[in-house]
């Protein structure tokens, strides 16, 4: 591999990081002036507009044979609608990084699931690496003194969310063996765009029309969309093509540091020692869990 071609992936991978840290805060702040189900809503066309219009003119999309047409309805169950519901609604009991760093715990539980449901084999690194990110989570969400600070619902819904997140990587290993990570993306967004629809007219239609026109909402809520939804995973599949899955998912490692960045300098988030060691504490555990691993398997965290 050359060296330009390296500077590129790298490069790609590095703002795929940098859009998935940044949206978690991105989603505090449309948050603060819509309700969970209209952020993602919103979110979900937007995306979705985005993905069919760049797909349809580089000819990304594939076209879903009949046979698969109900596994993609159960991927779609599980994201986008279950996990953004978890993630949306933790994020308004949670701090941006205390959300980041439970939900980078994805790939650790998806080494767990893929032990039992496809007999992927654990060494002692990824043993040691997910008793590291667990104990780094608990310092994480504590106070000094050792008591909880984030919300007992909060972390629950995020836990929702990665649970969602888990199944969806275990049900998509033999769908992607037949389609691009694009159009499984697409038409899963497509599908929750329908599945959220009758949760946005019955509880949050009349709170978003009588809520004013704010940029200071549609701004994020578009760099979600774009940025974080779109882009920052076409960017990442161009690194998981190039560096494999192993490789990708260990610098992705890196978003809740980019997400406690960002929102300690945006948001105003103040953190203890205890928790900035635990993040540290969660990444190394999750980058040991990502070593050495007997066979590869596809995870996708949708940030």
């Amino acid at each position: 591999m050359g060296k330009n071609r390296k500077i590129k992936i790298y490069t790609a991978m590095f703002f795929a990081v940098l859009f998935w840290g940044f949206s978690f805060v991105w989603s505090k702040q449309v948050l603060a002036v819509y309700k969970p189900v209209t952020v993602i809503y919103l979110r979900l066309i937007l995306s979705v507009f985005f993905l069919f219009l760049f797909g349809l003119l580089f000819h990304k999309i594939q076209k879903i044979r009949k046979k698969d047409r109900l596994k993609i309805l159960i991927l779609a169950f599980f994201e986008p609608f279950v996990y953004f519901l978890g993630e949306n609604f933790g994020l308004t009991h949670v701090s941006s990084t205390v959300a980041s760093v439970l939900i980078s715990t994805i790939p650790l539980f998806s080494l767990i699931a893929a032990y039992f449901f496809t007999k992927e084999k654990m060494t002692g690194a990824n043993i040691l690496g997910i008793i590291l990110s667990i104990a780094g989570v608990i310092m994480v969400i504590l106070k000094e003194g050792f008591r909880f600070k984030a919300d007992l619902y909060g972390i629950g819904f995020m836990l929702l969310a990665v649970f969602a997140a888990v199944t969806y990587s275990v049900v998509v290993l033999d769908i992607t063996k037949k389609y691009n990570v694009y159009s499984i993306i697409a038409y899963q967004n497509l599908i929750g765009i329908f599945m959220f629809t009758p949760l946005f007219f019955i509880f949050d239609y009349t709170d978003f029309i009588t809520t004013p026109f704010s940029w200071e909402a549609w701004i994020p809520l578009l760099e979600l969309a774009v940025f974080a939804s779109a882009i920052a995973f076409i960017l990442f599949t161009f690194g998981i093509k190039h560096l494999g899955i192993i490789r990708a998912n260990t610098i992705s490692n890196l978003i809740p540091v980019v997400t406690a960045i960002f929102s300690f300098f945006i948001l105003g988030e103040n953190f203890s020692l205890i928790n900035v060691i635990g993040i540290l504490v969660v990444v190394t555990g999750l980058i040991l869990s990502q070593q050495h691993r007997k066979k590869k398997s596809v995870i996708f965290n949708e940030y």
